[in-house]
Parts: structure tokens; sequence; C-alpha cells
């Protein structure tokens, strides 16, 4: 039987990719190129020092200071941070609220395990910061997904066995994560890109909770 349930935040309780987007493509446009959706895509469930990277490599840009780095980072957080504070609601994802109500009423312990360090002000801004046992994010976290920290991390605030624990992701590189931790996992997404997880459904309201409930343990 499960006794944790670990959702990953981005694209699983809230679409916050659409934001993290528009900030990284308004980066790139004031270093003078072009960032699609396409390669934005490169950059889910990666941190941000790494998708900072990314966005570089795309722009052919090299050889910049640590220094220089950190600032364009923190540049692009603040555009980001002022999307999010403009978060409602309104933006929770179709079946996240009745998985959480199911979960609770079944005693079902819940946590957020997130690469993102403004997990608590999204999930403070969505009403739900009080509704989890656990919050693990980019503030408490050295490794990024693929590494299984962030998700252990979580399992061990809630007090639960690893085994015991579900994952809900909509990343590769978090499944793996999941898989790295010995936890079961739910990918919410595309089965081309997430069929390494237990199941795989479009969105959280096509998932079986039933299914859930009994996945770990």
């Amino acid at each position: 039987m499960t006794q944790g349930v670990i959702f990953d935040l981005d694209g699983v309780i809230v679409d916050t990719a659409k934001y993290h987007f528009l900030a990284w493509k308004r980066l790139a446009s004031e270093l003078g190129f072009e960032f699609s959706e396409a390669h934005n895509e490169r950059l889910k469930g990666v941190s941000r020092m790494a998708s900072l990277e990314i966005l570089l490599s795309v722009g052919g840009i090299q050889h910049l200071s640590e220094e220089e780095k950190q600032r364009l980072a923190t540049k692009k957080n603040q555009w980001y941070v002022e999307y999010i504070e403009k978060i409602t609601p309104a933006e929770i994802l179709p079946g996240f609220l009745p998985l959480l109500d199911f979960l609770k009423h079944n005693k079902v312990k819940v946590a957020v395990g997130s690469a993102s360090k403004n997990a608590g002000t999204i999930l403070s801004r969505l009403g739900l910061i009080e509704q989890f046992d656990a919050l693990v994010d980019g503030n408490r976290i050295t490794e990024a997904k693929p590494n299984p920290q962030v998700f252990t991390l979580a399992a061990d605030d809630m007090g639960l066995p690893y085994s015991a624990c579900v994952v809900i992701e909509d990343a590769e590189a978090g499944i793996e994560a999941a898989q790295r931790a010995g936890m079961k996992c739910v990918g919410v997404g595309s089965p081309a890109i997430l069929g390494n997880a237990d199941i795989v459904v479009q969105s959280l309201d096509k998932l079986n909770f039933n299914e859930l409930l009994h996945l770990a343990g």
C-alpha cells in the first residue's frame, strides 16, 4: 500500500513552465538570440544554473565568468518571480485537487519535491502550502535530478521508507531520480518521453486513484 506521494511541482500541480519559458526567452532576447519552445524542452526538470548553461549553448555564448553567469541567472529569476506573483488557484492543474482529497481521505502522506527555489511562494499563491506534510525545494538540495536527493529528503521528512513512496513527475530526469531512490513513479505527459514510469497518464484527471494507492509498499 502506498504510504506517501511526492509531487513534482512544475507541470504536475501547476504549469509554471510557461513562466520559466517567458523569463528565459526574455533573457535570450536581451543577449541577442532567439530561444524557442523546442529549446525550452531541454530545460525541464533541470536546475537554474544548468538551464542557463543550456541557454548559453543555444546562443553560442562562451567564456562567461561565474560572476556574470550568476548575474544572468538572478536576472532571469527576478523576472520569473514577477510572473509567478500573479498566479492564482485557478491555475491548479486538472485532477490535482481530487487526488489530494483522495490521498488525505486514505491517510496517505503528501509532499512536494521540486528543484524550484520558488516552490514555497508558488504553493502559497495557490493556497496549498498547508496541505503538505513536507516540502523539499531547490533551497534544500545540493544535487539536481536525476540525482534522487530531492525525493529521498521528502520521504525522510515524512518518516517513510523509500519503497512506500510514489513520485508523480512530468520530466524524464524526475522519473530516473524516483527509480534511483527505489520509488515507484507516475509520469504525467507523453508516454514516448516518460515510458520508463510505472504508470503514464496524459494528466492527473486521467489517473486511476486506486491503482496509485496500491502501487507501492
